[in-house]
């Protein structure tokens, strides 16, 4: 197993620790978009906050995430799942900025900090759940847990943590979410608070070496987890020539009629992970018969 996330309780069941190495998933990302420093530590962030709610999910049902900042990166989009599936893009992959004053890669001077973080959930069911709220930081891990005490009234913790090499491939990319539970004691809360301020970045811990269960032991000392689940997590898009050509056939008769006329064909490109589907003018005039019925 390559990429995977570890599910755990701990401490009698006060607290849910979620860890994961997603190293490969976000250097896949940042090969297919090409991205550069600031704009791949962004989109793998995202991604690694995506993929720990998505943990919380079951099978096919899945998550959006969409980050809209004022920063030079501009929109993020992330879908993740309850399989450990995730795809994500960045509207501005060509973002490279000097070193925050911690020497650390700016995320939020890339993404910025005005504007939303919205979750949109699909449980399989007729209608979607969405929450959102405002970006507290743009450093993204503040963001996410924001995000769970506001709309999902859960007190969370997140820590997302990408390293870029100087060639701007992905070292190492992980992160964790803690969430309390009901009934956890003030000892346990500030045991976890003193492990969250002093745990180094989890891309450089993973750096020197260290490991999901490594990180979930810093976290909350040895002894006090117990693994439920070890599950791979990757990147996947579900995109397809026939997805695409659905799309074209909603679009109507007049609109794949000017694709065939002016155009002599159409190309669709999926955002998500950079793949190219042509179609030419037969099978665009296919197309159009199906638009009729």
């Amino acid at each position: 197993m390559s990429d995977y996330l570890l599910k755990s309780i701990c401490f009698d069941g006060q607290v849910r620790v979620y860890t994961i190495d997603a190293t490969e998933t976000v250097r896949e990302a940042q090969q297919r978009h090409d991205t550069w420093s600031a704009s791949s530590a962004a989109l793998g962030r995202t991604m690694i906050g995506a993929l720990l709610l998505g943990a919380t999910l079951k099978g096919k049902e899945k998550i959006t995430v969409k980050v809209e900042g004022d920063g030079p990166a501009g929109h993020i989009i992330v879908d993740s799942n309850g399989k450990g599936e995730v795809k994500g893009y960045i509207a501005n992959p060509k973002v490279s900025l000097e070193l925050n004053d911690a020497g650390k890669i700016d995320v939020r001077g890339a993404v910025g900090t005005q504007g939303t973080l919205t979750v949109t959930k699909d449980l399989g069911m007729k209608d979607t759940f969405a929450g959102q709220v405002p970006l507290v930081s743009g450093e993204l891990g503040e963001d996410f847990t924001y995000y769970m005490a506001n709309s999902e009234q859960t007190p969370s913790a997140f820590g997302l943590s990408v390293l870029v090499d100087t060639d701007e491939s992905i070292k190492t990319a992980g992160g964790f979410m803690i969430q309390v539970m009901p009934g956890a004691t003030e000892e346990t809360i500030i045991k976890l608070e003193e492990s969250i301020a002093s745990i180094p970045m989890v891309s450089q811990l993973m750096d020197s070496g260290e490991k999901p269960e490594e990180i979930l032991e810093r976290l909350v000392g040895e002894g006090n987890a117990k693994i439920l689940e070890k599950s791979p997590v990757a990147f996947k898009c579900d995109c397809s020539k026939d997805r695409f050509a659905r799309a074209i056939i909603a679009l109507g008769e007049k609109e794949i009629d000017d694709m065939i006329t002016e155009d002599q064909g159409a190309e669709a490109s999926c955002h998500f992970c950079g793949k190219h589907y042509q179609y030419t003018v037969e099978e665009l005039e296919e197309l159009k018969e199906s638009s009729r019925s």
